[in-house]
C-alpha cells in the first residue's frame, strides 16, 4: 500500500474530480498563485488554469455566496476556507443558504457544493484561527 501524506491525499482527489467533470472548481483565499495556504492545491492552478482555480479576496461570506450561487446554476464548487474557523464568517451561507435552497425552491435547486478548509487546534497561530467548529458543522438544521 502506498503512504502519502494527508495533504497528498487532499491534493490527488481535488485533481481527480477536477480531471472527472469540467463544472468543478476551486475558489479560496491563496489556492491559485500560492498553491493554497497549507499547499494543498499546489499544481492545481497550472494544471486546471485560472478559470477552475481562482484566488479571492479576503471575504469568506462573499466567496461561499458566491459559490451557492455557482451550484444553483449547475457549477459544483469546492469553497476552501483558509482555516475552517473562517467559516463563522459565512455561517448562513454554509448552514443556512446551501443546505436549505433545494427545500426553499421547490426542489429546482440542488446545491453541489464542497465546503473544505484545515480544522483543530495548532501552534503558533491566534486564538481565532484554532477555534474548532467542527461541532457546528456536520448537521446543519434543514
Amino acid at each position: 500500500m502506498r503512504e502519502i501524506t494527508y495533504r497528498q491525499a487532499l491534493n490527488e482527489a481535488l485533481a481527480e474530480e477536477l480531471e472527472r467533470d469540467p463544472n468543478v472548481f476551486l475558489m479560496g483565499e491563496e489556492v491559485a498563485e500560492y498553491h493554497g495556504a497549507y499547499k494543498v492545491s499546489q499544481g492545481l492552478l497550472e494544471r486546471f488554469g485560472p478559470k477552475r482555480i481562482i484566488d479571492t479576496p479576503i471575504s469568506e461570506n462573499g466567496f461561499a455566496g458566491l459559490g451557492v450561487g455557482a451550484a444553483m446554476v449547475g457549477l459544483r464548487p469546492i469553497i476552501e476556507f483558509m482555516t475552517f474557523s473562517f467559516s463563522f464568517v459565512a455561517f448562513d451561507q454554509v448552514v443556512n443558504n446551501a443546505p436549505n435552497m433545494f427545500t426553499m425552491s421547490g426542489g429546482q435547486f440542488n446545491i453541489p457544493i464542497t465546503f473544505r478548509g484545515p480544522n483543530g487546534p495548532g501552534t503558533n497561530s491566534a486564538r481565532l484561527i484554532r477555534m474548532r467548529p467542527n461541532r457546528f458543522m456536520p448537521t446543519p438544521p434543514v
